[in-house]
């Protein structure tokens, strides 16, 4: 199956998602939520997976009404095979199918290297790595089940092209997998008609970022102080650090056939922080 020509359609057309059905991980708050909230502004009808069922019920009622699509709050757990497979289930059934999957989800402790434990590194990786694994390989069962083609995203991070900041072994590791994976994935899955992009955000101020930037110490300190900036909040070449909408963009983007003659790339949405 060959992604089709999309040369002659308008450019509404080709940043509308009318029609199509997605799934975003972690999608009750911060990058998930922008993410989810782009998607339906585009048209798509969406299902919020989250570990916290009651903020992604609340945060699917918001979407709904300020869009007047289909979105469906869901318990998900991306660790847990059975409650991935109940959620893209859902999707399939409550939406009508599924075409777009983004694998939003992820965690950051900070734990230096030499306190590490075995446990602390498998948490990160069954999220970070596991957990994308799990829903790019739902999502292409039943997208490939289904014979329309679709798209999966999956959320990297400038993590996955270098060193971070000290006690974030488990994450950089983490994330260079997902990236790998990403590429991978589009090799495997292009015959099916379903294309694999990565985003790779910078630091961007959401709650879970904010707390791992105060654990790593690495929040900018005030401009009196005399103490040179600190790596993760620096404003990058253009000026300023990002927001969530601005990787939530380039998911539309990824998303939309105005990306569809890529696949397995994964963009740096960084400010220009990895040049």
């Amino acid at each position: 199956m060959s992604i089709a020509d999309v040369s002659s359609k308008s450019l509404a057309d080709l940043v509308s998602l009318r029609g199509r059905r997605a799934v975003v991980t972690g999608g009750a708050r911060g990058l998930g939520r922008a993410i989810a909230l782009r998607l339906a502004e585009a048209g798509a009808d969406v299902l919020i997976g989250d570990i916290e069922e009651e903020l992604a019920v609340a945060t699917a009622e918001q979407l709904a009404r300020a869009h007047g699509v289909h979105v469906i709050g869901a318990a998900m757990d991306v660790t847990d095979t059975a409650s991935v497979v109940a959620a893209a289930d859902r999707a399939v059934a409550e939406l009508g199918g599924l075409e777009i999957w983004v694998n939003n989800a992820g965690v950051f402790p900070s734990i230096p290297l030499l306190e590490m434990g075995e446990q602390d590194w498998e948490k990160v990786f069954a999220v970070n790595a596991r957990g994308v694994f799990l829903g790019a390989r739902e999502a292409a069962q039943r997208i490939s089940d289904a014979g329309r083609g679709g798209v999966i995203v999956n959320i990297v991070s400038t993590a996955g092209f270098r060193g971070s900041a000290p006690g974030l072994a488990a994450y950089v590791a983490s994330k260079h997998a997902a990236r790998g994976l990403t590429r991978e994935l589009a090799l495997e899955l292009a015959s099916l008609g379903i294309r694999v992009l990565g985003v790779a955000p910078s630091f961007v101020p959401t709650e879970g970022n904010m707390k791992m930037a105060a654990a790593t110490a690495t929040t900018a300190p005030a401009a009196d102080s005399g103490t040179p900036p600190t790596p993760l909040m620096l404003n990058g070449p253009i000026g300023r650090i990002g927001v969530p909408d601005d990787i939530a963009r380039v998911v539309l983007f990824c998303a939309s056939d105005l990306s569809a003659f890529m696949t397995g790339s994964t963009l740096l949405a960084d400010g220009g922080s990895t040049i």
